[in-house]
């Protein structure tokens, strides 16, 4: 499957990189790394994650660190769609089912 970035992820991926990177820029580059090696396995298994209350949307936890990647699956585009990327401690940006 294809992997999509919304601009709201796109930017959500800049904003988190951009909070951590005058604290640490290894570790921005860290997290930007592990963010986005989470999403590539999205490309080989998209239903991974759990289910959101949300119809269609699902969340993956990224390994080692704090953030959750919501995304849509579209199996007729075969496209897996990046919606946002939050850290956990944020609010939710949808429910657990």
């Amino acid at each position: 499957m294809r992997v999509e970035f919304s601009r709201r992820a796109t930017r959500d991926l800049m904003r988190i990189a951009d909070y951590i990177r005058p604290a640490n820029p290894s570790a921005a580059l860290k997290v930007r790394a592990a963010i986005l090696a989470a999403i590539d396995t999205l490309a080989l298994f998209p239903h991974v994650g759990r289910a959101q209350a949300t119809e269609g949307v699902r969340k993956l936890v990224v390994r080692n660190c704090p953030y959750l990647v919501y995304f849509v699956v579209d199996g007729a585009a075969d496209t897996v769609r990046i919606v946002t990327v939050r850290h956990a401690a944020r609010k939710p940006a949808h429910r657990d089912r």
